[in-house]
């Protein structure tokens, strides 16, 4: 499964953005060094740990693994980006780097043909890949939908003598998400749903399901081109559709919300229930409390009305 971002310069927002993330994992590790989590979030993966730090661990929870060089000034950048970012998520998430020059049998393992790239790896499988540096932004939307895809169906860190907290009715799910069955997968969380409907993980781990299939099916499209497509096209919903999808992949939900709340001005009927309900699923991605997300959804009110 592989997500595809955009590219771009990096503008003042993401300086910002690297900045707050870096003070943040500061923090995260003087947390964790006074007492918090003995469990590493960034390690060093190699042929002797790897069954354990990698594998092992990515039953408890989703490691991103990154296969680079310290001669590729992208690796060593996004080295910099997902460390921080592992140290400041809690444990949710585990960073782990592997020098594809170091180990090469590694790289060769986990498939990979160009450095740097990054793989996502749950229940000892991979379950989402991208190749080249990333911005910050699309990084940590890119690692929150990894998260939000296994929730509820790894056990988690912690006690290790504690029994796991995950809910069994999600296994499926998870077993369908690495076999590439989106589908599958959605259909068990909308079975939880259907029972649960207030059920926050089913739901969330449901959207970020629907988007990566969304994703899957775009492989072999050009971010640039169709988002081109459908700033030509501006009332045709489905090219919008697959912009919003690679702008969202790429942290630019603004762009994606505005993008369909200009479709929902200039359509009518089924089309506008469906943008509508689109927007509506976009935005579940995000905190509700997110200015971009709040200001998205006043201006989609007086789209509608």
């Amino acid at each position: 499964m592989t997500s595809t971002f955009g590219g771009g310069a990096i503008d003042l927002g993401e300086v910002k953005a690297r900045a707050e993330a870096q003070a943040a994992a500061e923090a995260s590790e003087a947390r964790r060094a006074a007492g918090g989590s003995s469990i590493d979030p960034v390690v060093e993966a190699t042929e002797a740990n790897i069954q354990a730090e990698v594998l092992e661990r990515s039953q408890q929870v989703p490691v991103v693994v990154q296969v680079g060089s310290a001669r590729s000034p992208q690796s060593e950048q996004l080295r910099q980006d997902l460390s921080m970012l592992a140290q400041q998520a809690n444990g949710s998430w585990i960073y782990a780097h592997i020098d594809a020059e170091a180990y090469p049998q590694l790289a060769q393992m986990l498939g990979v043909q160009a450095v740097p790239t990054v793989v996502a790896i749950a229940g000892a499988r991979p379950l989402a890949d991208f190749q080249g540096g990333q911005p910050l932004e699309a990084l940590q939307q890119w690692t929150a939908a990894v998260v939000n895809a296994c929730a509820g169906m790894l056990s988690g860190l912690g006690d290790q003598d504690a029994e796991p907290a995950e809910d069994p009715r999600f296994e499926p799910a998870l077993d369908a998400l690495n076999a590439g069955d989106f589908d599958a997968a959605i259909a068990v969380y909308e079975d939880i749903l259907a029972k649960e409907p207030n059920n926050a993980e089913a739901k969330a781990a449901r959207d970020n399901a629907r988007l990566l299939s969304r994703l899957k099916a775009h492989e072999g499209v050009d971010a640039a081109s169709a988002i081109a497509d459908s700033d030509a096209s501006p009332s045709d919903v489905q090219k919008a559709f697959v912009a919003a999808d690679f702008e969202i992949a790429a942290g630019a939900q603004q762009q994606a919300f505005d993008r369909l709340i200009s479709a929902l001005s200039l359509t009518a009927g089924e089309d506008k229930t469906r943008v509508k309900e689109r927007l509506l699923e976009l935005f579940a991605l995000f905190e509700p409390s997110d200015p971009v997300v709040l200001t998205a959804r006043q201006k989609m009110a007086s789209a509608l009305f």
